[in-house]
Parts: C-alpha cells; sequence; structure tokens
C-alpha cells in the first residue's frame, strides 16, 4: 500500500501486499544532539532553519507513534504498530521539502511545473531495523494546478530504497527499468480519497540501500514515457519517510537534501570559488551530497564536476564549502574509527581542525585520527569518515590533495 497525504487517508481502499523481502543491514546511528519529541498524530516540526518539515503522519494507526526529531532528521522512537499486512500501513513519518497540504517548507523552490525541470535532487541517508514489517521510500506527489489546498490530483512516484516482509507497492508490476545506476521493479496503480484520483508509480529498488542519491527527472521522465505522469502538471512535495505495518522503531532519517537545480554528484551548478579535494585511492572529489547546506549534509566521495558542491577553501585548520559557509566536521567531537565526516556550521572546535600532512594525510587531532574513505571504497556515494592512521605508511583512501 502507498503512503497517503492528509489525515483522512484511512478512507483509502486497501491494496494486497503480498512479498517478503530480505533483512537489510542498519546504519550507523547519527550523532548525538537535542532532540524534540514528537507524539501528535499529525503534528510536525521545522528542520534546518525550515528549510524541511518533519512529520508525524500516524494517519493509519489508533495507537501512539512518537518521533525524537533533530535538526537534520528523526528517529521512531516509539511505536505498537500490528496492523494486518493485507491493508493500509500505519502511519508515514516523513522529511519533506515543498508543502503537504498547506503545511510549507521556506525556500524548496516548489511548485515546479514538471515540463520546467532543470536537474531536481535529493538525498537521504537513513537507518533500518532487522525486525517488523516496513518500507523506506521517498513519495513524490505531482497536481495539475501549482497550489492545491488537498489531496493532489495527479500523480504520487514512490521511490523504495528498502523494505521488510510482506508489504509491496499498491496496483500491479508492470516492468523494470535501470535508473540511478541501480534496477528498479516498475509498479502502477490507482488511488482515490474523497472523490479524487490520483495515479500511483512505484519504483521498488532490486538491491536495498541505506542511503539514496536521486535525480528527479530521471524517474519523471520513465513515469510520463509510460504515460502515468503528466508533463503539465506541477511537483508540490518531495518527502522521504517510512511506511510502517507492523514495528518501526529505531527507523530513522540521518540527513536529507532536496535541490531544484543540481548538478552532478552535488548539485547546485557553477564552479564557484575554492579547490577541490581530491581521493588518491578514488581519484574522486570531495563532494557535498546534492549541494546541500544543513547541519549534517553527507561529505561523500563522486566524480569530480566543478560544481559548488565540491568546492573548499581553507580557513586556518578549517576547510570550507563556500556554497553552505559550513565546514568539514566530525560529527559530535567523535574520536572512534568510523564517526562521519560532514557538513556542519563552523565552530572552529575540535571537531573541525584538519593537519595536512607532507604525505598527503589529513589529521584531526583531536581523535588523532585520519579522514578516510570509508571502506576502502572508491565509488560515487562512498562515506567520508575518521580512522587509524596506517602508521608510518599510507593508504591510497586516506591520502588527498587540493587541486
Amino acid at each position: 500500500m502507498t503512503s497517503l497525504l492528509g489525515r483522512v487517508r484511512s478512507a483509502l481502499t486497501a491494496v494486497a501486499l503480498l512479498v517478503g523481502a530480505a533483512v537489510l543491514p542498519t546504519a550507523v546511528a547519527p550523532p548525538a544532539q537535542a532532540a524534540t519529541q514528537l507524539c501528535d498524530t499529525f503534528g510536525s516540526v521545522p528542520i534546518s532553519g525550515g528549510r524541511y518539515i518533519v512529520q508525524n503522519n500516524n494517519w493509519g494507526d489508533s495507537t501512539q507513534q512518537c518521533l525524537s526529531v533533530t535538526d537534520t532528521g528523526f528517529t521512531i522512537s516509539s511505536e505498537s504498530h500490528n496492523r494486518p499486512t493485507n491493508g493500509a500501513p500505519a502511519s508515514y513519518p516523513s522529511v519533506y521539502a515543498g508543502c503537504h497540504y498547506t503545511n510549507c517548507t521556506s525556500g524548496s523552490g516548489l511548485p515546479l511545473q514538471v515540463s520546467a525541470f532543470a536537474n531536481p535532487q535529493t538525498s537521504v541517508a537513513y537507518r533500518t531495523v532487522n525486525g517488523g514489517e516496513w518500507d523506506a521510500a521517498y513519495d513524490i506527489w505531482f497536481d495539475s494546478s501549482a497550489n492545491p489546498s488537498g489531496q493532489n490530483n495527479g500523480a504520487e512516484l514512490m521511490i523504495w530504497g528498502s523494505h521488510r516482509g510482506a508489504p509491496q507497492p499498491a496496483g500491479q508490476k508492470i516492468g523494470t527499468a535501470n535508473l540511478a545506476g541501480a534496477g528498479w521493479d516498475v509498479w502502477e496503480g490507482r488511488l482515490t480519497n474523497g472523490g479524487t484520483g490520483w495515479n500511483v508509480v512505484s519504483y521498488v529498488r532490486q538491491q536495498g540501500t541505506n542511503s539514496l542519491q536521486v535525480n528527479i527527472k530521471d524517474f519523471t521522465e520513465d513515469s510520463a514515457n509510460r504515460g502515468y505522469l503528466n508533463r503539465n502538471w506541477y511537483m508540490t512535495s518531495v518527502q522521504f519517510g517510512f511506511e510502517p505495518w507492523i514495528g518501526g522503531t529505531g527507523l530513522g532519517v540521518d540527513s536529507f537534501s532536496f535541490t531544484t537545480n543540481g548538478s552532478g554528484g552535488g548539485g547546485g551548478g557553477g564552479g564557484g570559488t575554492g579547490s577541490t579535494v581530491v581521493g588518491q585511492g578514488s581519484n574522486r572529489c570531495l563532494d557535498v551530497q546534492a549541494a546541500g547546506t544543513a547541519d549534517g549534509t553527507i561529505v561523500q566521495l563522486y566524480d569530480c564536476n566543478g560544481s559548488v558542491a565540491q568546492k573548499w577553501q581553507r580557513s586556518g585548520n578549517t576547510l570550507v564549502n563556500p556554497n553552505s559557509g559550513k565546514c568539514l566536521d566530525v560529527a559530535g567531537q567523535g574520536t572512534a574509527n568510523g564517526t562521519q565526516v560532514r557538513l556542519w556550521t563552523c565552530l572552529n572546535n575540535g571537531a573541525q581542525q584538519w593537519q595536512i600532512n607532507a604525505n598527503g594525510t589529513w589529521v584531526n587531532p583531536n581523535s588523532g585520527k585520519c579522514l578516510d574513505a570509508a571502506g576502502q571504497g572508491t565509488a560515487n556515494g562512498t562515506r567520508l569518515q575518521i580512522w587509524d592512521c596506517y602508521g608510518s605508511g599510507t593508504q591510497p583512501n586516506q591520502v588527498w590533495s587540493l587541486r
């Protein structure tokens, strides 16, 4: 069953939910920071200065669901979901850009007509759990008018990054697609709510993942070519969250970003000022995912493309991304191997100090550990972390150059 917009989702016709899925690994937990508890059934909290909104959206269950919300995402902190898997999900806790009914974020650039798309991009990093029955999915909404006040009447485009148990999308499988470097099963259905009907097109990733970087136009073009999405319609919101039927505690979003006109890995267009940082082992650049500007945005490896997402300036011992004005930061001032390296407001603290050595390693003096491509990875999307420096020698995944 697909996630549905608004407070009257219980009126929808149930969809059979059949296929089981493999257990997916749990991602590294986000850094600790002050959190807001959100338990109201349809409560919401703005994050990242109002750029995004987290919504509880417990629309399909009478039991309480609570979220722990930070400035970069949320975690389902408590619930008691036990819904039949041949019906609607319990809820859709999610984070979004744009307007959910009349609850709108600031500066999203939405609504945006599909025919006017340049290169809208979104990225997300999320955590899954090894129990329960759920999916983790984008929910992207389209309407025939630019500013609908209620249920969207065009299309609902879902992108399932992972799922566990019986749930499957609305309708029936109509084919497969190769998009965003992965294989997808494509489903199509039709739903109604209060007399308003819309198409549901769902892309289910054939190999589950804990992060997605999506060129939205790739998916809208595929949907339009199949006849399920009209290019005259307007994209009104881009949401990512979870549909739990059974369980769900621990599912969470670590970071989320959206931009209406991205470019390459990081997006943003234009070269900007500053240098690129290139990894010796991968020959790929240090990249701010989807040119994000929010605290906590993932820093990763990506093909060098000269975008603002890949520009860095030295300021003392800090490294600043001019597009966001934020610094390369060790999450939570951590010192343990595997601590995530991310974008964060410049604080000039120990988490943001980087000593560049003659052998090409970059050491964070607070931890005594090196900037490291996780798992000695070289692929696009490989995350950055800190790790023990390799003694007197070096490893290519810890050697960096400013160019």
